[in-house]
């Protein structure tokens, strides 16, 4: 699928928002992503993830975990489209882990899926959760990365749809702040306090 496909498919279903937003990481930005809307729609979450799973068929994963929540629908839809088995990491206590009777057995192939990389947190937070069962960490991969990095995990192949340059800020230095726009908290991690 090229680029613009996913585009228009963003545009259709409102997911890309302007304004003034607090990230995860705790950065300002005027623009966000909200995934879960193209998400909302099966057939182009399918779609996607099709196209995905033939650019990464030869990896041979044996699961698709993504984390709770954004991860999750990307996970299943790319597992599928790989005949793979389909899990999630999700956060107890503020710590992300693996729950519901998920395992993972010694060198199994893992390919990490979330929907959009910012700070990659995320999915650092499950390679660590799922480094206890000794897996084999093949790859991650993205719908969007708004990280400015091709390699935001080293070693780790990564593979995105699209890159989004979205200018962040810290709080201080936040022109939407500086101009009093009201601002938004539209992911799921909930902030420290």
């Amino acid at each position: 699928m090229r680029e613009s496909v996913f585009q228009q498919m963003l545009s259709a279903t409102g997911a890309f928002l302007s304004g003034h937003f607090l990230l995860s990481s705790g950065l300002h930005s005027g623009g966000y992503l909200q995934c879960a809307l193209f998400l909302s729609r099966p057939e182009y979450a399918a779609a996607m993830c099709r196209d995905i799973a033939v650019k990464l068929k030869k990896m041979k994963a044996d699961i698709v975990i993504g984390p709770a929540y954004g991860g999750i629908l990307v996970a299943y839809e790319l597992a599928r489209a790989l005949h793979a088995r389909a899990m999630f990491a999700e956060r107890k206590d503020s710590v992300m882990q693996l729950r519901r009777g998920f395992t993972i057995k010694k060198g199994e192939r893992v390919l990490i899926a979330e929907d959009v990389i910012t700070t990659g947190r995320s999915v650092k937070e499950v390679m660590v959760a799922i480094r206890p069962y000794s897996p084999r960490i093949i790859g991650v991969v993205s719908l969007i990365n708004r990280s400015a990095k091709n390699k935001p995990f080293g070693r780790i192949p990564f593979y995105s749809v699209k890159t989004l340059n979205i200018k962040t800020y810290t709080a201080d230095k936040c022109p939407l702040c500086k101009a009093n726009v009201p601002i938004a908290k539209p992911g799921s991690r909930q902030m420290p306090r």
